[in-house]
């Protein structure tokens, strides 16, 4: 041909500003958020739990001229913590670093992939100890039909989700002394709390009219609304990206139609109810009060820097009437 060809004009390189990264949003993560965190010095150890009926009874008795008042008191109970020890790591050998073009921070990719499998670990870890059935003290599960609108899936127009919280908030105090405080949602449930009519026509004269997860919590009367995003990839691992890809079976981390209604201190306390504490051994990590920390090493018998990522917890029920699964949520 007389005239040069494309290829022979550019060769294809790859980009240094754009690459493709499927790096999960960090704040979709919740397992750090819903219950409070207790540094700990000792990898297990024994904590108290005191009776609940002593501190909703009365002694108080007339007292007789010259005589001693009525005692009083209350009962201890204990449980266990063991924070286990998990880990993860990313080599960066040092042919792969000298042939590396400049499109790639590999130090900074490392960092990132073994944080966000951290982060991922803990959610799985988290939903399958507090978000399932037979965990707490009231399991509920809505239904697709029913002339009850407090016992059917949310996303019905017939439901009634918000006398549903006003009556388990009752139920709740009645049980255990205390509101339930925190709701945590799975991801098609805000979707279809959203499109309720009857939360619509509450909030249709609010500021622009919006349903937020701020209005809904004042609505149902909690402090906090958190929605689990967090999303885990099943399937083959194979060499090969888009092989993978498609081969890959992605589900949210949380069921996404059920929802966990339950009561949660805003910090560890001796005396403060909570349905769930995350004891992490900040005595093996240095200090790091949350549990997670990272390391960069050299490893000269295989040539590579390695990227090393370590947590430790243990995800306790603490209180388990102060808990309630809600299966169905919504319907679809």
């Amino acid at each position: 041909m007389p005239n040069p060809t494309q290829s022979d004009l550019h060769v294809n390189v790859p980009l240094t500003n754009v690459s493709v990264a499927y790096i999960q949003n960090r704040d979709f993560y919740i397992a750090n958020k819903v219950f409070p965190n207790v540094p700990v010095k000792h990898q297990s150890n024994v904590f108290y739990k005191y009776s609940k009926s002593d501190w909703r009874r009365s002694d108080v008795a007339r007292r007789a001229p010259g005589t001693e008042s009525v005692g009083t008191g209350w009962n201890l109970d204990t449980d266990t913590y063991f924070a286990h020890v998990y880990a993860v790591h990313k080599d960066i050998d040092d042919q792969t670093r000298a042939n590396a073009d400049s499109t790639f921070a590999i130090d900074k990719d490392a960092t990132n992939i073994v944080t966000n499998q951290l982060l991922l670990q803990r959610d799985i870890d988290w939903a399958a100890a507090y978000f399932k059935e037979g965990v707490w003290g009231t399991d509920v599960t809505l239904a697709s039909t029913g002339s009850d609108a407090t016992g059917i899936s949310w996303d019905l127009a017939t439901s009634d989700p918000i006398q549903f919280f006003a009556d388990k908030q009752v139920a709740a105090i009645q049980a255990t002394g205390e509101k339930f405080n925190t709701l945590v949602l799975g991801a098609n449930v805000l979707n279809g709390l959203k499109n309720h009519p009857a939360i619509i026509d509450r909030i249709k004269y609010t500021q622009k009219g919006i349903i937020t997860e701020q209005l809904l919590s004042t609505l149902f009367d909690v402090d906090k609304i958190l929605v689990s995003y967090a999303t885990v990839a099943g399937g083959p691992s194979i060499p090969d990206a888009r092989a993978q890809d498609a081969a890959a079976d992605i589900k949210f981390v949380c069921t996404p139609n059920d929802a966990l209604f339950c009561h949660t201190a805003s910090a560890p306390s001796t005396m403060t109810p909570t349905a769930g504490y995350t004891f992490t051994w900040n005595g093996y990590l240095g200090g790091n009060a949350q549990g997670i920390r990272m390391k960069r090493f050299r490893m000269e018998h295989i040539a590579a820097d390695r990227i090393e990522g370590e947590m430790t917890y243990d995800m306790k029920v603490v209180a388990k009437d102060m808990g309630m699964f809600i299966k169905n949520a919504v319907s679809a």
